[in-house]
C-alpha cells in the first residue's frame, strides 16, 4: 500500500485540474472525507457540486450513488425494503442506495421530514434498520447533501438535530473569472460531465488506502492547551449574546477531530490554533442559530463565529 498522506495529495491535485477554481473547498471537502463526516453542500444550480462528489468517488475507486430527492420520495426508496416472493413463499431484502460507500443526496431540502429522517440512523450509527433488522453500511460510507439557498416554496429545512450530523456545512459560489474561463475552454475541447468523461479519469488511490488515511488522521496528537482552547471556542458560543443555540457536545467531537485531519492534510502529526480556526467556519456555519433580534439588526452567523475566533485567547 501506497503512503496515505502522498495519496490525498494526489487526489487533490486531480481534483483541482477536474473542478478548476475551487481549490479551498476541495480542501475542506477532502478533510471531511478524511474523518468520515458528511458534509452539506450549498449552492445556486450549476456550480459543480454533483459532479465534485462524483469526481472524487472515481478518483477513490469507491461505490457512487446518487438520490434525488423530490416531495414524493419514501424512507423506502433510500433504505430498501422486503420483498415478498411468490416463488420462493420467502421474503427478500431489496437494499436501496443507502447501501453504498459515497452517497449524495441530491438537494435534501425538496423532501419531507420523514424521508431525511431516514438518513439519521446511518449517518450517526453507520447501520439502518429495516423491519427490526439491523444492518451494517460499509466502512467507508460518507454522504454529501445538496441544496439550493435561494428557493424556499415547496422545501423542508433540516431541523437542528439532523443539522448537527453534519461535520460542514459549505459554501460553493461561482467561479472566479479565470476558473470560468477554463471551464470553457474544456467545454469547447469535449470535456463535458458525461458517464464517458468521468470513467476515464484515472484513480488515484482505493477505498483501503482512505479508511489507512482516516487511521493516520487519529494518530495526530493534540495538545492540552489546545484541548482546552478547543473547549473556550465551544463554551463561548452558548453564551454569546445573539445566539439562542451554540455548539453541542457531538459538534466539539467533531470539531477536533477536523482539526486533526487539517493538520494532517498540512503534513503536521500535531495540531496547531491555526488548524482549530480553519475548520470553524464550514462546522459551526449550520450549528449556530441566531436570536431574532440578532437576524433583524442584520447580523450573520459568520460575523458572529469570526467574532468569537478573535475574542477567545490563544494559547503560547
Amino acid at each position: 500500500m501506497s503512503n496515505p498522506k502522498a495519496t490525498f495529495v494526489e487526489l487533490a491535485q486531480a481534483l483541482s485540474h477536474v473542478i478548476v477554481g475551487q481549490s479551498a473547498l476541495v480542501r475542506q471537502l477532502l478533510v471531511a472525507f478524511l474523518t468520515g463526516g458528511h458534509v452539506i453542500l450549498e449552492g445556486v444550480p450549476g456550480t459543480g457540486k454533483t459532479l465534485l462528489v462524483k469526481v472524487i468517488a472515481q478518483l477513490a475507486q469507491a461505490d457512487f450513488r446518487r438520490v434525488q430527492l423530490t416531495p414524493d420520495i419514501l424512507p423506502s426508496d433510500i433504505l430498501g425494503t422486503n420483498i415478498f416472493d411468490l416463488n420462493t413463499r420467502n421474503f427478500s431484502l431489496r437494499k436501496g442506495p443507502i447501501f453504498t460507500e459515497i452517497l449524495l443526496a441530491d438537494e435534501i431540502n425538496r423532501t419531507p421530514p420523514k424521508t431525511q429522517a431516514a438518513l439519521l440512523e446511518a449517518m450517526e450509527e453507520q447501520q439502518v434498520t429495516i423491519d427490526g433488522e439491523s444492518l451494517s453500511l460499509p466502512d467507508l460510507f460518507w454522504v454529501v447533501a445538496t441544496q439550493n439557498p435561494l428557493e424556499f416554496e415547496g422545501t423542508y429545512p433540516l431541523p437542528e438535530a439532523q443539522l448537527d450530523r453534519f461535520l460542514f456545512k459549505l459554501v460553493v459560489g461561482y467561479p472566479d473569472i479565470q476558473a470560468e474561463r477554463q471551464m470553457l475552454l474544456n467545454a469547447e475541447a469535449g470535456r463535458q460531465n458525461r458517464r464517458q468523461d468521468l470513467g476515464a479519469l484515472i484513480p488515484v488511490l482505493t477505498v483501503a488506502e482512505v479508511l489507512a488515511a482516516r487511521q493516520s488522521v487519529r494518530e495526530v496528537t493534540l495538545t492540552d492547551a489546545l484541548l482546552d482552547y478547543l473547549l473556550a471556542l465551544v463554551q463561548s458560543t452558548r453564551q454569546h449574546p445573539d445566539l439562542d443555540l451554540g455548539a453541542s457536545p457531538r459538534s466539539a467531537v467533531a470539531w477536533m477531530h477536523a482539526s486533526k485531519a487539517h493538520a494532517w492534510m498540512g503534513d503536521r502529526p500535531y495540531v496547531t490554533p491555526d488548524d482549530i480556526k480553519a475548520v470553524a467556519l464550514p462546522l459551526l456555519r449550520h450549528r449556530l442559530l441566531l436570536r431574532p433580534e440578532a437576524q433583524l439588526d442584520g447580523l450573520k452567523v459568520e460575523d458572529v463565529i469570526t467574532g468569537l475566533i478573535g475574542q477567545v485567547s490563544v494559547p503560547r
